[in-house]
C-alpha cells in the first residue's frame, strides 16, 4: 500500500496535479463547527447544505465503504492577472480570477476518473468517485487533513508554496492506503482578509456568513440582492478575491500551466457597460464552457445593474440602463432604478463640486489672485 500510495502522487501529477494527499474518513471534530454554522443561519439560500446535515463530514455516509479521500490541488492563477487595475476601475467589470476560463469542475472531475481508473489497474478490487464540488464534501478540512494545506481565517485552504489560487477535488476510495500528516495552521496573529473583506462577511476568524459574502451574492443568491450590500460589491459582477488579494502568503502562488484556466478575452476588463449590453443569446455563447454560465442571463444582468450603479456618473450609463427597463425581469428592474438612483446621486454631487469649484475661481479673481481671462 506504500508503494502504492507513491505511485498514486506520482500519477496525480503526471495528470496535472500540483500535489496530492492522503487522509482517513474522521471528520469528527469539524462537525460542532460545521452544525454552529449551519444553525447560525449563515449558509443563506443554500438549503442543500442544511438537506445533507453531518452528511458532508462523514465521508462513508456519501459513498459505503469508503476509506481514505485523495485530496488534490490544481493551480489557476493565470498570467498577467490585472488583479489591482480592474478592481480600480470602477468602469471594469470585476470577475474573480478562478471564473475567467474554463469551467474547473469537468476538468478537474475527468483527470480524478482518470487517476481512479489508472488507480484500479493496480487493485484486485476497487471502487472510487470522483468529487469537485458535486457533493456534500467538506472539502477543505479534508484537503488539510490530507497535508495540502491548512485552512485560513477566511475558510480557504493555504499552502505554504502555493498560496490560496487553487482548486481542490478528491477521490474516495475504498482501500487502506497509508495517510499523509495534516498541516499546521500558519494564518499567526494575521487578520487582513478579516480587515480587507467589503461586506465584513468574515464575522470571526474561520467563520463565513455566506448572506454577507460577495461572492454569494452574486452567484448563489437567486432574488434581489440586499441593498445594504450593493454599493459595497463595487464593480465585482461575479465573486470576489480581496481575501485571497491580501492573503500575504499569495505571494508564493505559482502561474498556472493550464492554458484552459488563462482569461478569455471577451470576460477580462470589459467594460460594464459593454457587458451590461450583451443580450441572453450572446451571454450564452459568450459564456459557453464557464463557470458564470451557471448563474444565468438573469442574475448576470442584476450584478452588471449594481455595477453600473456603483461606476461613476456616466450620460450613456444612464442611458443604457433606461433602455434595459422596457425589457428586463421585475428582479432586474429593481436593481437598474437603483442604479439609477445612485447615478442621479453622483449627479448631483459632481455639480455640487463643480459650483464650489466655480465659486472659489470667482472670488480668486475678485482678489486678484487669478488673471480673469
Amino acid at each position: 500500500m506504500l508503494s502504492l500510495a507513491e505511485s498514486i502522487k506520482a500519477w496525480g501529477k503526471a495528470l496535472g496535479f500540483q500535489q496530492v494527499g492522503i487522509c482517513d474518513v474522521d471528520l469528527q471534530q469539524h462537525e460542532s463547527h460545521l452544525q454552529a454554522w449551519l444553525e447560525n443561519g449563515y449558509a443563506g439560500e443554500m438549503n442543500y447544505m442544511l438537506e445533507h446535515g453531518m452528511k458532508r463530514a462523514r465521508p462513508a455516509e456519501l459513498l459505503s465503504g469508503t476509506l481514505r479521500v485523495i485530496s488534490v490541488r490544481m493551480d489557476y492563477l493565470p498570467p498577467d492577472a490585472k488583479f489591482a487595475h480592474t478592481l480600480k476601475n470602477k468602469q471594469q467589470a470585476y470577475i474573480s480570477r478562478y471564473a475567467l476560463g474554463r469551467d474547473y469542475h469537468k476538468l478537474l472531475r475527468n483527470r480524478l476518473k482518470k487517476l481512479g481508473e489508472k488507480i484500479k489497474t493496480e487493485c484486485a478490487e476497487l471502487n472510487f468517485r470522483p468529487f469537485v464540488d458535486s457533493a456534500p464534501v467538506l472539502e477543505h478540512a479534508i484537503a488539510e487533513k490530507a497535508g495540502i494545506g491548512w485552512t485560513g481565517k477566511h475558510s480557504l485552504t493555504i499552502n505554504k508554496a502555493a498560496g490560496s489560487w487553487f482548486f481542490l477535488g478528491e477521490l474516495f476510495v475504498d482501500i487502506p492506503l497509508p495517510v499523509d500528516k495534516a498541516v499546521s495552521e500558519n494564518c499567526g496573529s494575521c487578520t487582513a482578509c478579516l480587515t480587507i473583506c467589503p461586506t465584513q462577511a468574515i464575522v470571526e476568524p474561520y467563520v463565513v456568513d455566506a448572506r454577507r459574502c460577495i461572492s454569494y451574492l452574486t452567484i448563489e443568491q437567486k432574488g434581489a440582492i440586499p441593498e445594504q450590500y450593493r454599493a459595497l460589491i463595487g464593480n465585482r459582477v461575479y465573486g470576489c478575491d480581496d481575501c485571497q488579494l491580501i492573503c500575504p502568503w499569495n505571494r508564493y502562488a505559482n502561474i498556472t500551466d493550464e492554458t484552459d484556466f488563462h482569461p478569455r478575452q471577451k470576460l477580462m476588463s470589459q467594460e460594464l457597460i459593454q457587458l451590461f449590453a450583451w443580450d441572453e443569446a450572446t451571454f450564452l455563447k459568450n459564456t459557453e464552457g464557464s463557470a458564470i454560465r451557471r448563474i444565468g442571463f438573469e442574475r448576470w444582468q442584476r450584478n452588471l445593474a449594481v455595477g453600473l450603479g456603483n461606476a461613476p456618473y456616466s450620460e450613456q450609463i444612464v442611458s443604457s440602463l433606461q433602455a434595459a427597463l422596457l425589457h428586463s425581469t421585475e428582479m432586474v428592474k429593481e436593481h437598474i432604478e437603483w442604479a439609477l438612483q445612485q447615478q442621479q446621486e453622483k449627479a448631483q454631487q459632481d455639480v455640487k463640486v463643480d459650483n464650489r469649484l466655480t465659486q472659489r475661481l470667482v472670488r480668486s479673481i475678485e482678489k486678484g489672485l487669478v488673471r480673469d481671462a
